[in-house]
């Protein structure tokens, strides 16, 4: 630890700040290591069993609730967003048409997690580059056991929402999370007001009503983890409900009545790729796992493999009105996996009509222009 008096510590936090906001993030805050608070409400969560099949959340338990544990040395946790709403973000139009592939506006463009922890790199070689004495640092971007979101809500960065995101008042909830673990003493930040409220919109409009309380979401029924984090069958209690989202879910942000007031991202890098954007579900099924690998190169999409990405496509295309073209391409697919087996007759056999309500609910919402889709 420094104790050396010689530093002018809220100068030099100050210095950080304007850095990080050059290197292309839009708030910093500043938090001390005890996270005793909100300890509880994540050991409950494990406990009921809402991480699904994501064990590594349920490993190294103390590191992540004593960060002092994760890395030695460590004093303060540095505490970053980055926006990442892209510009003309109207896909969310693409729900209403059933044989359009939804995809989640976080992976539009390239993958933020080595975006951010290069710029993360950055700031750490500057604050060591003014330094005299022995600068120990980590980044973190979504990485390694580390509460990101109670870190960000103690540093100030926003208050943690009803569907458990964080959510701040200039940017919303479109934004991504990196930390910088440092054995400097800077000036800590309090927290800010929990501005929710009465409001329980995004707890009403979950397709699989997967918000189960106030900042408790039972991931097992979330379509942000059937479609990138679970590598199983899909329940079919939950197929009709996923719609023609293939990758992820914003409903319970599209709602969001802080989400109006989101700035667009000026980061290029996360901007649309031809692959996120108006696209046929038929047309991507017919990938083979070449194409798949070439085009979602760079983007946070690969990580979910070939298999899950099939998967995730036969589901939505139950739910949409098949062609006869479409219903011969899809039986051609059995035999070929046994994950892609499961859900191919319920595909061919489900055919759906009319929209879920609650999607509708949400077309009329965006119609309305009661949040930013724009």
């Amino acid at each position: 630890m420094h104790k050396n008096k010689k530093y002018n510590w809220s100068k030099l936090k100050h210095q950080i700040n304007n850095w990080s906001l050059e290197l292309g993030f839009q708030e910093m805050g500043v938090t001390d290591l005890d996270l005793n608070n909100y300890t509880p409400h994540y050991l409950d969560w494990l406990e009921k069993k809402f991480h699904g099949e994501m064990s590594w959340i349920a490993k190294n338990i103390d590191k992540r609730t004593s960060p002092e544990k994760l890395v030695d040395d460590t004093i303060r946790i540095l505490s970053f967003r980055m926006d990442y709403l892209p510009p003309d973000a109207g896909f969310a139009n693409n729900l209403k048409q059933n044989n359009m592939a939804y995809i989640s506006r976080y992976a539009s463009g390239r993958d933020y997690h080595k975006i951010m922890r290069k710029r993360l790199q950055k700031l750490a070689d500057k604050i060591n580059n003014s330094f005299e004495d022995d600068f120990k640092f980590r980044a973190f971007v979504d990485s390694a056991p580390v509460l990101e979101r109670p870190i960000a809500e103690k540093a100030g960065i926003g208050w943690q929402g009803k569907n458990s995101l964080i959510i701040n008042k200039k940017a919303g909830s479109w934004f991504f999370l990196g930390e910088l673990y440092v054995n400097i003493p800077l000036p800590i930040d309090s927290p800010v007001t929990n501005d929710c409220g009465k409001c329980s919109s995004c707890i009403k409009i979950c397709p699989t009503n997967a918000i189960v309380g106030d900042k408790v979401v039972d991931a097992t029924k979330c379509i942000s983890y059937l479609t990138i984090e679970y590598a199983g069958v899909i329940p079919i209690e939950l197929r009709k409900k996923m719609g023609n989202r293939i990758y992820g879910c914003d409903d319970c942000q599209l709602v969001c009545p802080w989400n109006r007031f989101a700035s667009i991202t000026n980061e290029k890098d996360f901007y649309f790729k031809d692959i996120t954007k108006n696209q046929k579900l038929f047309d991507l099924l017919r990938w083979d796992e070449s194409q798949f690998l070439k085009k979602t190169e760079g983007s946070p999409i690969r990580r979910i493999g070939y298999v899950k990405w099939i998967r995730n496509i036969i589901v939505a295309m139950g739910n949409s009105n098949l062609s006869e073209e479409e219903k011969l391409y899809i039986k051609s697919l059995r035999g070929k996996n046994k994950i892609w087996d499961e859900h191919i007759d319920w595909s061919l056999n489900n055919q759906i009509k009319s929209l879920k309500s609650n999607t509708q609910k949400l077309i009329r919402i965006i119609e309305k222009g009661l949040t930013r889709d724009a």
